[in-house]
């Protein structure tokens, strides 16, 4: 029964509070949709920790995508041993890129006394699930090699059963609890998107394409113009 309602209910749950919410946020708080750049109070770390985290998970999801809109195409390609390793590989390493760059950035919030004035009770949630989602999948990486392989013949599967409305449960009620937790914690991401920053992902700036060009203007006048006393 608990199965059932975390693999099977609290998806919905999810998605729904997550295109609900997104939309509702979109139509009251439009301008709250950017993320709140603490660039200026610090930019160091955040400079590293945002590009590890931004390209590495970025490339995690892509391949994770790519294995559930292809499944007959990645099986062929896990088919050999030697592209298996090597993508088996490589996901590690981007799974510790990935790692290390959210771990800079919930260390900055917490280290850093200007980030930390503005940060919220949100924020710190938000960093430790995603901590918490990474942290899981190099685990379930490690611990139980080839998950290339028994994500496409597990989690994939459950995944086509949930978006054709028909949840099977049967491919995940065997999985060990880590590896629950991955996938549970993944849509509780899905719930905190229009709650949190995280909503700023859909705010692409595409305008900026057609925008005519941003004219700054000084407000002060220039040194020579000032008269000296």
């Amino acid at each position: 029964m608990t199965d059932y309602l975390f693999f099977g209910v609290f998806p919905y749950v999810a998605l729904v509070v997550a295109v609900g919410g997104g939309v509702y946020r979109y139509a009251k708080e439009r301008f709250s949709f950017s993320s709140l750049s603490s660039q200026f109070l610090e930019n160091r770390a955040l400079f590293w920790g945002s590009v590890a985290w931004h390209y590495g998970i970025v490339l995690v999801l892509l391949a994770h995508l790519a294995a559930l809109l292809l499944p007959a195409s990645w099986g062929r390609l896990l088919g050999d041993p030697l592209r298996l390793a090597v993508l088996e590989v490589t996901g590690l390493a981007l799974g510790l890129f990935t790692l290390a760059g959210i771990v800079v950035l919930l260390f900055r919030r917490i280290a850093s006394p200007k980030a930390w004035a503005v940060v919220t009770v949100m924020d710190l949630f938000l960093l430790a699930v995603l901590v918490l989602q990474v942290g899981t999948g190099l685990y379930n990486a490690f611990v139980y090699r080839w998950g290339s392989l028994w994500y496409l013949s597990l989690a994939v599967p459950w995944l086509h059963s949930l978006a054709c409305l028909n949840p099977d449960i049967k491919y995940i009620v065997p999985l060990p609890l880590p590896v629950k937790v991955h996938l549970f914690n993944a849509f509780v991401i899905f719930v905190l998107f229009p709650v949190t920053r995280l909503v700023h992902i859909v705010s692409i700036p595409v305008s900026y394409l057609w925008r005519p060009w941003q004219i700054a203007v000084w407000n002060k006048p220039p040194r020579w113009m000032i008269p000296r006393k």
